[in-house]
């Protein structure tokens, strides 16, 4: 696991690295946001800790120009305490907010609880069939986790509906009412259209050739590859 680490104080710095590296995180620290945000073009850390009293732009400021890189989730840290001070720094767009002083075992479970809480909702909105993986929220499909296979709005309706019954053939008239909102029977040869056009796509990746299988007269199933 990789952690960003954003604190004027190199005393804090080195503080909280030394303890998170003992518990076996990989991670990077600056000074400045200015750096951070810098260095999120080449890192992909899975969770931010943030001070929000920095020369430069500060922790808040800088949460804006952070999420246009990552999704990563934010805590972060401040001596600011009142009420007023932790709404506005969630509201902002952190995921967590500590009060300084604090424990670096806390620090270390809120750390490990946003990680958690971030891989739960990407597996919530991921549906994975090795080498195929269909990104909910972003209406994207990847093979073998990197490369994205460009479909049409169509083909990944199509895809999706399929996906989500694997190994269950979809009649063409559930088919025409889920992606377009009715049938008629001239519609048949437009979805066949698109089923062609999506496995020609598909099969020309190594390990998905023949997961849409036509049941002839019928309409289509995926099947699962192997």
């Amino acid at each position: 696991m990789v952690l960003m680490i954003i604190d004027d104080d190199r005393d804090i710095l080195e503080i909280n690295k030394n303890h998170l590296s003992d518990e076996g995180y990989k991670v990077y620290t600056y000074q400045t946001a200015d750096d951070a945000i810098s260095a999120l073009k080449q890192i992909h850390p899975d969770c931010i800790v943030l001070d929000i009293m920095m020369p430069g732009t500060d922790g808040l400021s800088a949460i804006n120009v952070i999420k246009r890189y990552t999704d990563s989730p934010i805590i972060l840290l401040s001596g600011l305490a009142s009420e007023d001070n932790r709404v506005e720094g969630l509201m902002s767009g952190a995921d967590d907010y500590m009060i300084k002083p604090y424990s670096l075992k806390e620090l270390s479970a809120r750390i490990r609880l946003q990680i958690k809480k971030k891989n739960i909702t990407k597996a919530a909105n991921t549906i994975t069939y090795p080498p195929l993986q269909i990104k909910l929220l972003d209406r994207k499909v990847l093979y073998n986790d990197d490369t994205e296979i460009i479909l049409a709005n169509r083909e990944y309706e199509l895809l999706l509906l399929l996906v989500q019954n694997p190994g269950v053939v979809i009649p063409f008239e559930t088919i025409g009412k889920k992606i377009w909102g009715i049938y008629q029977e001239s519609d048949r040869r437009t979805i066949m259209v698109v089923a062609s056009r999506l496995r020609k796509k598909l099969e020309s990746y190594g390990g998905l050739m023949n997961c849409i299988e036509t049941a002839y007269g019928k309409g289509y199933k995926f099947i699962i590859p192997r």
